[in-house]
């Protein structure tokens, strides 16, 4: 195994990596697809209804479906599971656009099933937390929309477009020649190194939140949190710091090249001293 080679290993994406993957890509784009189809049979369907019952549980019975005179009142769903099922499908369409509209790097086929399981694992535990009775956030002596719906679908929108806008404006940055090797430092990251991340974080803490209510909505920003602070934000700061404009190196990585880039990152740290969340960390 080369040098490279180790360098990437285990990594989900091959950074510096400027190279399609149509197999990883296409598993990708259908599982992520499915997954809405899933959150649907949960959430309408009822099919894990026998295993909450198995386990001491109660089911939630659904309320009047949404009635608007379009396609929407086939799915049957009451206005909260709609909203749930949104999320769900928006989270699938944001993540199959990064991948064919903004990633630019290699995304192989291990890693695409990895990151397809882990998002609908996430989004079915919502599910399940909100369709049992003892764990609904909807069950809260409300009336509908209940303030974890209100609260976590902001936090969803919020963070669903900051990640997605802030990672936009960065490809249009990069797609400028005369940018060739340089840092970006504009737009949203000026707030924040990885203001993306931060994106990530809160439409998954939102999307939590609605449906598992405060507490599970909070264990889930705690764990994001502290992923990206522990393993996401020092990876991709290793690599910022060893990238360099190397003709002869695939990888763009070296030791022994010059460290243009990895200074420009070095002045990016000190004039956004913010990692994730602005003014906060």
């Amino acid at each position: 195994m080369s040098s490279d080679d180790k360098i990437h290993k285990n990594k989900l994406i091959l950074r510096g990596i400027k190279q399609s993957s149509p197999l990883g890509t296409g598993l990708f784009l259908g599982l992520r697809s499915l997954d809405p189809v899933l959150q649907y049979g949960l959430l309408a369907k009822g099919i894990a209804a026998g295993a909450i019952h198995r386990l001491g549980g109660k089911t939630l019975a659904q309320g009047p479906p949404v009635v608007t005179n379009t396609f929407l009142d086939r799915l049957a769903l009451s206005p909260y599971r709609l909203i749930l099922l949104g999320m769900a499908a928006g989270s699938a369409i944001k993540q199959n656009y990064w991948l064919v509209g903004i990633c630019q790097e290699e995304f192989p086929p291990l890693s695409a099933i990895e990151v397809s399981v882990f998002n609908t694992v996430f989004n079915s535990v919502n599910s399940l937390l909100f369709t049992c009775s003892m764990t609904s956030a909807s069950v809260n002596g409300e009336h509908f929309p209940q303030t974890p719906l209100l609260v976590g679908s902001a936090l969803y929108l919020v963070g669903i477009f900051t990640e997605t806008f802030s990672e936009w404006q960065r490809l249009q940055f990069k797609k400028n020649p005369a940018n060739k090797g340089k840092v970006y430092t504009g737009g949203l990251f000026r707030f924040a190194r990885h203001i993306n991340y931060a994106g990530y974080t809160l439409w998954r803490a939102g999307y939590a939140l609605a449906a598992g209510g405060w507490t599970w909505g909070a264990i889930v920003g705690a764990f994001f949190s502290y992923n990206f602070i522990s393993d996401g934000i020092p990876e991709l700061n290793r690599y910022c710091q060893e990238r360099v404009s190397c003709l002869h190196c695939r990888y763009r990585v070296s030791a022994n090249h010059d460290f243009q880039y990895g200074e420009q990152w070095q002045n990016y740290r000190k004039q956004t001293p913010y990692k994730l969340f602005p003014y906060i960390y």
